[in-house]
């Protein structure tokens, strides 16, 4: 029996997802968008976090997250 071979190469891009309502929401938007062009998305980390103020309250929620993806042969 043939063994699969467990070696791959990945990508990470950057991305950054906003919300009105939360970061949670932020990131979760990022990645629902990420994955209509990115296939085989695996791992999201958050690298920062950061509000829009408009008129001294938060108007949007920012998340950037480095998105690794698996590099196609």
């Amino acid at each position: 029996m043939a063994k699969k071979s467990a070696e791959a190469v990945y990508r990470v891009t950057e991305v950054i997802g906003t919300s009105t309502q939360s970061w949670e929401d932020a990131a979760r938007n990022a990645v629902k968008t990420a994955s209509k062009s990115l296939r085989d998305l695996r791992i999201a980390e958050v690298t920062k976090l950061d509000v829009k103020v408009e008129n001294g309250k938060v108007a949007a929620f920012r998340t950037r997250l480095s998105l690794s993806f698996k590099y196609g042969a």
